[in-house]
């Protein structure tokens, strides 16, 4: 079966209703960046002191204390698993597009690599690791890049129409 470029022989309401998924879900995304930004988990230190607590700083406008094992691990939990299937939906989109096969195929596979260092990398911080807030940061932000790029080629693929002289 060829995948390649199918997306634009789709029928409109097909197209339609892949645009509305993929608008909703990047509303939802945008949701969760906006929790963590007011968390303030948007910074290395921040992100250490939303799970390891701030109860040693006097001078805290905000008290926070460490997150409790069965706390972290639902968090991970959650997480990782509605992350792996928001990115499972969003790779399967990017397989029926007609980028080249090498861009499609790093779209589609980093995202996991990316939730693994950044779901496991919280894990690891909390543990006491506390240099791998930064490969959380980094991972983390990797993969939200590649959630946008990766909404936006879906959406302008769908714009476009079938081309029959340039099927593989």
């Amino acid at each position: 079966m060829q995948l390649h470029g199918l997306i634009h022989s789709f029928p409109n309401h097909i197209k339609l209703f892949i645009a509305s998924f993929v608008i909703v879900l990047s509303i939802g995304y945008i949701t969760g960046l906006l929790f963590i930004s007011h968390a303030n988990s948007t910074t290395p230190d921040g992100l250490e002191e939303n799970y390891l607590g701030n109860e040693k700083d006097q001078n805290a406008k905000v008290m926070r204390f460490k997150k409790g094992e069965r706390e972290m691990l639902t968090t991970l939990h959650t997480h990782i698993l509605s992350i792996s299937f928001i990115f499972f939906f969003l790779g399967g989109l990017l397989a029926l597009t007609s980028l080249p096969k090498k861009i499609k195929a790093f779209l589609m596979i980093e995202p996991f690599l990316s939730i693994l260092l950044t779901f496991g990398g919280i894990y690891l911080m909390w543990k006491g690791i506390l240099w791998m807030k930064y490969v959380v940061m980094i991972s983390g932000s990797v993969m939200t890049v590649v959630f946008i790029i990766s909404s936006a080629i879906v959406l302008l693929q769908l714009m476009k129409k079938e081309d029959n002289n340039n099927k593989m």
